[in-house]
């Protein structure tokens, strides 16, 4: 028997504990958690964009319609018109 079992109690008492690894393990899992609700956040804010990116040349091609519209209409107007 050697004299850790003799006086019992946690092994944990006797154990070498790294404090520096432990700390360092530890902003490691806190560093990648972080990473992770970044991208998640970064995913949302591309499909976003993505989404205003659509809207924005719908707006465009819908001024560009109404101003050909508006160009054919002044040239079936003067052609009768005439």
């Amino acid at each position: 028997m050697s004299g850790r079992e003799a006086t019992g109690g946690s092994r944990y008492l006797y154990a070498p504990f790294d404090a520096a690894n432990a700390r360092i393990e530890a902003n490691e899992r806190v560093l990648e958690e972080r990473w992770q609700a970044l991208s998640f956040r970064l995913q949302g804010i591309e499909t976003a964009l993505e989404r205003l990116e659509k809207r924005l040349w719908l707006a465009v091609f819908g001024v560009v319609s109404v101003i050909l519209a508006q160009g054919i209409n002044h040239l079936l107007n003067l052609n009768v018109g005439g």
